[in-house]
């Protein structure tokens, strides 16, 4: 029955008694997840809205439509990911047999954020639970609201040495439980610096990890772009929970012979999109918290705002702002913004723009938008990045068939569908060989036989 938290000991002597290996109890556990959400609904809505001024229409397309896709998908493949799988055997090892079993890791801590606090959170954790681990799931302090409810959801429907929510600082809790116990993975969602700590903390005990970080995720607008869609897409990928979002596109490179159209349409949609009062708009979110609207106020004194920059810390609102004449050194061009500030710079040619993209660290996510295949396959080809969109933003995100995650500085592996599920899973290599047949030939001495094995190793 679902209870009071247990230690992270107590969870490995439950995984160890074997109850989570079966698919029975597994897809038992994600039916009861996904009874859960639909249980919670309203109070999840609310949570969210509290912590970010998410409307219930976001919260679906945002939070909880995708943990529930998530689930759908994983009870539909979940016998078949969980089935070893057969693979072929080599001339040398013959007369044999080999599989390759998915076996649970053991007990897994998640660490969630704060800017989609409740699909980060069990997204993974639908993968964790899919592969037959026990999770600890620490959620963000910086999103209370939904922190809270995580953790009543989850002990209403797990008991507490399966699946647990510890709630808390991070930066104090985290240090101490990875002293204290060696999990079998780590997944961290969150900025580069953070991750670099947790993988630190983890190297100690060769624990491993999935870092899914962060980055200045590129959109290059072409000359022969659609102008009107780009600037929609664009707009929409930027500003939605106002702008605090991993893949949203961080500035956008347009060719100097349509930038003022661009710009032009960028103006019209997003006074369309927030109905010309972003701060009352029922479709506008708010900034987490005090320090961080100050820190974005902070940045805009950097560049000319061209539409928006006003604010309001009462309400922790920033309007949706539009910022040029910017250069490479400016404080824009530095770090990721993760708030509702869009840099467009112009570029004349690719070279130039290809040399701003690489100022940076390999981007988490990358954009472009042309109409010519041509043009698609240069950049596509020219820059190194996690995931993308060709004529899009962020949407690669929703689509459990690609993998989602970094490269470089913006990440260390990948989940979304099967994805997770493999994340969680150790792939168990094992070789069944006949007895009917055992040549002396593999056996000593060796004298005169390398002949032989040239012929049957290669």
């Amino acid at each position: 029955m679902p209870g009071t938290n247990a230690p992270p000991e107590t969870m490995r002597r439950f995984f160890l008694r074997g109850a989570t290996r079966t698919y029975q109890f597994r897809r038992q556990q994600l039916i009861a997840l996904r009874n859960a959400i639909k249980k919670y609904e309203r109070h999840i809505e609310s949570a969210l809205y509290a912590d970010l001024k998410k409307n219930p229409e976001e919260v679906y397309a945002t939070e909880t439509g995708l943990v529930v896709a998530e689930l759908n998908v994983a009870l539909k493949n979940l016998r078949r990911w969980m089935r070893p799988r057969r693979v072929p055997t080599n001339l040398v090892n013959f007369p044999s047999s080999s599989k390759i079993i998915p076996e649970p890791l053991g007990v897994v801590l998640i660490i969630s954020p704060w800017n989609f606090p409740f699909q980060l959170a069990l997204i993974p954790m639908i993968g964790a639970i899919a592969g037959g681990n026990c999770v600890l799931l620490k959620p963000s302090e910086l999103s209370p609201a939904t922190s809270d409810l995580l953790e009543r959801m989850v002990q209403d429907i797990f008991p507490s040495d399966y699946v647990q929510v510890m709630q808390g600082d991070g930066a104090e809790i985290i240090p101490s439980l990875m002293k204290s116990f060696r999990f079998d993975h780590v997944f961290f969602t969150g900025g580069t610096e953070v991750g670099k700590k947790i993988y630190s903390m983890a190297a100690r005990d060769l624990i491993p990890v999935t870092l899914e970080l962060g980055g200045k995720s590129p959109a290059i607008v072409e000359a022969d772009a659609n102008l009107e869609v780009a600037a929609r897409r664009i707009a929409l990928g930027k500003f939605v929970n106002a702008g605090q979002t991993c893949v949203a596109p961080d500035y956008v490179l347009a060719d100097m012979r349509i930038m003022n159209s661009f710009l032009e349409r960028l103006r019209v949609t997003i006074l369309q999109f927030f109905e010309g009062d972003a701060k009352n708009s029922y479709s506008y979110g708010k900034i987490i918290n005090e320090s961080r609207f100050d820190h974005l106020v902070r940045l805009l004194g950097d560049g000319k705002i061209i539409l928006g920059g006003g604010y309001d810390r009462a309400a922790l609102f920033i309007e949706p702002t539009v910022v040029t004449d910017l250069t490479p050194s400016s404080l824009l061009m530095q770090e990721e913004i993760f708030g509702p500030i869009l840099p467009v710079i112009g570029f004349s040619s690719r070279d130039e723009a290809l040399d701003l993209i690489q100022r940076n660290d390999r981007p988490l996510s990358f954009y472009v938008f042309t109409s010519n295949g041509a043009t698609e396959k240069y950049w596509i080809d020219s820059v190194s990045f996690g995931g993308g969109c060709v004529n899009n933003a962020c949407w690669q995100f929703a689509n459990h068939h690609l993998p989602f995650g970094g490269v470089g500085n913006s990440g260390l592996g990948a989940y979304h569908g099967k994805f997770t599920f493999d994340t969680f899973v150790h792939r168990k290599a094992v070789m069944k060989t006949a007895t009917w047949f055992d040549p002396p030939l593999k056996y000593p001495p060796f004298r005169g036989k390398l002949r032989w094995f040239k012929k049957l190793i290669r």
